[in-house]
């Protein structure tokens, strides 16, 4: 006899007239879909392929684009899924399984930003020792540590979450994320001072040091003309766009669930989709105008009938 297996099924209830517009609705996101996976690829494949795109810098850029890749690899597959489908659900322990990829990915970024502006740091403010700072060996053990400790924070958050005893089975959202908290019976104080460690040591403390090290670079830039301005102006201020943007979204994702009730079900599901489509969308347009190697390599790619 096979053993029955009880399987907790929850209710994906964010999608707005979803019977009426669910055929405009699928070709849409998997357009933008196929667009942020050819875009991302396209810059991580000329920085793998050309020599001089070997640098630090250009390798926290593949890094970043990557990682945009992986999250929305974990969300439109299951987003398109539920469009072409009459319910939209997903078992518990799938939905554990999203929110600890979507929020170990996202922290990530912010990890990663923070590795960036420590790379533009030592090589505005501190030209010579620059080779010697920014190794290989170093570049691996950031990227490590920016793919490694939210992993493991946000695991422990998800194996917690496992335990709790469910009293909603209906989540307001289109993928899973930290509104899993309000299915519990009892809120528990420990995922909760938990939750806000992990925010501390991957979104606010990077965040604070970012804002540290562009403090010193713009106090550089104050007290230095031509090239260095230049230089700063130029690898910089993708940074600081993408990080912005990040943040503002990302604060909006960790206030909803105190305004769980007063927020509109339309505004609530624009502002989770600019999550998951903004940055990975026009990251890789920021990097590959502003950055001017990239742009470079990438004219090139597009022109060669025409330089051949």
């Amino acid at each position: 006899m096979e053993e029955e297996v009880n399987v907790t099924y929850l209710i994906l209830d964010g999608h707005v007239d979803l019977n009426k517009y669910r055929f405009f609705y699928f070709p849409i996101v998997l357009i933008v879909y196929l667009l942020i996976i050819c875009s991302n690829c396209t810059i991580v494949y000329l920085i793998w392929k050309h020599q001089n795109l070997h640098e630090p810098m250009y390798i926290f850029i593949a890094a970043l684009l990557l990682n945009s890749i992986f999250l929305c690899t974990n969300i439109y597959p299951k987003l398109l899924i539920d469009f072409l489908s009459e319910k939209q659900i997903i078992t518990y322990q799938a939905c554990l399984v999203q929110y600890f990829m979507f929020y170990s990915l996202v922290d990530s970024e912010f990890l990663m930003l923070a590795a960036m502006s420590y790379d533009r740091y030592v090589s505005i403010c501190k030209p010579l020792q620059y080779p010697m700072i920014m190794r290989k060996r170093t570049v691996s053990i950031f990227l490590a540590l920016a793919w490694l400790l939210p992993a493991c924070q946000v695991m422990g958050a998800a194996t917690m979450s496992a335990n709790q005893k469910l009293c909603s089975f209906t989540l307001r959202v289109i993928f899973c994320n930290n509104t899993i908290y309000k299915l519990f019976c009892m809120t528990s104080r420990a995922i909760s001072y938990f939750g806000v460690f992990i925010l501390l040591n991957t979104v606010g403390f990077p965040v604070i040091f970012i804002i540290f090290s562009y403090s010193k670079i713009l106090i550089i830039c104050y007290q230095n003309y031509g090239e260095v301005r230049r230089k700063a102006a130029q690898t910089c201020l993708p940074h600081l766009f993408v990080l912005i943007n990040y943040f503002v979204l990302l604060s909006y994702d960790v206030i909803t669930v105190r305004l769980e009730s007063d927020f509109p079900k339309t505004a609530r599901l624009i502002m989770t989709l600019q999550l998951v489509l903004y940055n990975p969308l026009f990251n890789p347009i920021i990097y590959g105008l502003k950055m001017k190697e990239i742009y470079k390599h990438l004219r090139r790619l597009f022109c060669q009938d025409k330089i051949n």
